[in-house]
């Protein structure tokens, strides 16, 4: 059975136009990097590819991303401007151009970002209407929409961790929506990554980081 259309997906997004996929998408995809990363980068690499490539400009997607790498949201009339507030918000920033990456999405971004010591890698596709597809965070197929709560959970491949960590969320009443594992190899460092209806206590976060096999705990609300 096909999915059902929302209202939102038929009139789509408040934003700053031009574009839902070329702006709001992007500036969303920007703003998940931000809340992963934990602030405003200092150092960015931006890559644009297939369609992007050749329409970022045009279509304000430089814009757009810069806007969600400082914490606007799509709507953010300072969305324009960000090509003069980058520098002056600390952000130093760097695009290039991919015009044919056949494996990726038609509307793929890669963010490769710094903070202190901090470095994170976000690979995001904008789907239309505003609606994003989060596919990888540093080098882990992650696959999340950013439109529910989401906890990236980075840790050693332990025999039980998904179910003991479900379990740790439902005792906070939290319904996990959808769930997805990547790891680099049997026994090696896991990525796990769940999509909540609702939002986690400070405490459950992190009772989560103490656990001596959890590398890192990011938690993300909705966007």
């Amino acid at each position: 059975m096909p999915e059902k259309s929302s209202v939102f997906d038929m009139i789509g997004p408040v934003m700053i136009g031009p574009s839902s996929s070329h702006t709001a998408g992007v500036v969303r995809i920007g703003l998940a990097a931000f809340k992963i990363l934990g602030g405003v980068p200092e150092e960015a690499e931006i890559t644009f590819y297939n369609s992007f490539a050749r329409t970022y400009e045009g279509h304000g997607s430089d814009r757009a991303v810069l806007a969600g790498l400082m914490g606007f949201k799509p709507d953010d009339k300072r969305i324009k401007d960000t090509i003069d507030l980058a520098p002056k918000s600390g952000l130093n920033y760097h695009f290039k151009s991919v015009g044919n990456a056949s494996t990726l999405h038609p509307n793929s971004i890669r963010i490769a970002i710094r903070r202190g010591d901090h470095s994170v890698e976000v690979l995001g596709e904008s789907k239309g209407g505003g609606i994003v597809n989060i596919a990888e965070v540093n080098g882990f197929k992650a696959d999340f929409s950013a439109n529910l709560h989401t906890t990236i959970i980075t840790a050693g491949d332990v025999k039980g961790s998904v179910a003991f960590i479900a379990n740790v969320l439902a005792h906070d009443d939290c319904n996990i929506a959808t769930m997805s594992v990547s790891r680099r190899g049997k026994f090696d460092i896991a990525c796990l990554v769940f999509e909540m209806d609702s939002g986690l206590k400070p405490v459950t976060l992190d009772y989560l980081r103490s656990l001596s096999w959890v590398k890192e705990v990011i938690y993300i609300p909705q966007i």
